[in-house]
This record gives C-alpha cells, sequence and structure tokens, in this order.
C-alpha cells in the first residue's frame, strides 16, 4: 500500500494530478478539497494517499490532510458509495460539514451534492454515524497532520475531537467544551475543565 507520497507537482487538472516522485510519475486523483491547497506546477507538494485495486485499474488518491483520506476510506465501505462519489462528497462539502450533516441527520444537504439522492444520503447517514468516531480516534490518536500551510490549531476543535476519542458522544463533547471558559486556554486545559466539570454533574 501505498501511504504517502512527495515530489514536485508537474500538472493538475482537476480531479488529476501528476507528481514526480524522483523521476517516477504518479497520476492522483484528488478532492477539490485538496486542489484548493496544492501549490504551484513545478513546486514540491506531500500527499496522504489510498490506492484502489480493481481488476482494471489501479488508482491512487491523494489528500492533503489526513482527516480527508479517513473519512474517504469511510466513506468507501458504505454500501454503494465508491471511491468516485466519495471524491465527490469530499469535494462538496468539508470534513466538518460532513460531521454535522450526519449528526443532525441533515439529509438535505447531502442530497445538493452531485450524485447523491435521498436513499443514498439516508444511508450515508445510518452508516457513518458510528464510523466518524473511528475517523475521530485514528486522527486524535495521531493527531491532526497536514502537508500544506494551515491556520493555526483550533484548542476548542481539537479538545472536541480528544474527547470523542475518550469515548463520548461528539455533542456531548461538544456541550462539554462550551461548559468551559475556554478563551486564551490551551487544548490540554479545555480538555481538563471539561473532564473535571463532567465528574462534578
Amino acid at each position: 500500500m501505498i501511504g504517502f507520497l512527495r515530489g514536485v507537482l508537474v500538472a493538475k487538472a482537476a480531479p488529476s494530478l501528476l507528481l514526480d516522485v524522483r523521476g517516477v510519475g504518479y497520476e492522483v486523483d484528488a478532492p477539490m478539497s485538496t486542489f484548493y491547497d496544492l501549490p504551484a506546477v513545478g513546486e514540491e507538494v506531500g500527499l496522504f494517499t489510498h490506492l484502489v485495486v480493481r481488476e482494471d485499474a489501479h488508482t491512487l488518491y491523494g489528500f492533503v490532510r489526513e482527516t480527508d483520506r479517513a473519512l474517504f476510506r469511510s466513506l468507501i465501505r458504505v454500501n454503494g458509495v465508491g471511491a468516485r462519489l466519495a471524491l465527490t462528497i469530499l469535494s462538496g462539502v468539508s470534513v466538518e460539514e460532513f460531521h454535522r450533516c450526519v449528526h443532525h441527520h441533515d439529509s438535505a444537504a447531502l442530497v445538493r451534492l452531485p450524485g447523491i439522492g435521498k436513499k443514498t444520503a439516508e444511508r450515508l447517514i445510518i452508516e457513518m454515524r458510528d464510523r466518524l468516531s473511528d475517523v475521530t480516534h485514528r486522527v486524535a490518536s495521531t493527531g491532526e497532520r497536514s502537508t500544506a500551510e494551515l491556520p493555526p490549531t483550533d484548542p476548542v476543535r481539537e479538545a472536541v475531537s480528544a474527547l470523542i476519542a475518550l469515548g463520548y458522544k461528539p455533542q456531548d463533547a461538544e456541550r462539554m467544551v462550551r461548559n468551559t471558559t475556554s478563551d486564551q486556554k490551551s487544548s490540554e486545559e479545555i480538555i481538563r475543565l471539561a473532564l473535571q466539570s463532567a465528574g462534578r454533574s
């Protein structure tokens, strides 16, 4: 399995890009969420990758953020959702927005994405509800990683992700963090206060 590539961006034409890794050209398909963060052609870029092997093709998919790859891997396990539709979802909504749609049972927002009908949207919400906790746990256990320049990490978001990884439901984790005075605090301090508050309730 090819899990990561770093090389020079030779060409990009959504959804495909060409990466020169020490003289070997890798064709990679990527969602728009990755394309928005790609550097100019001729510059170096790193991508987290996932290889899909079929009888007629071996297709490599690339992502600037590991959270995007983790969600992609969970999506393609859903019945009726292939790699192309997973790319469409990641191109149309952010990981955070997808989480919101699932947790709030917002099938209408998912139906607005190309290729997703009402039945597929409902299936996504039902099957992804439990899997999103796995995605968050995998990322939280290693830390959010990105191969591109990103804004400073949000301590509040980090705290919520960590609480979910500890076994709290997403809505409970968000409530616990909201109940702390989180301004100017590190994620570790927010988590400690949230856990202390939960222990007193």
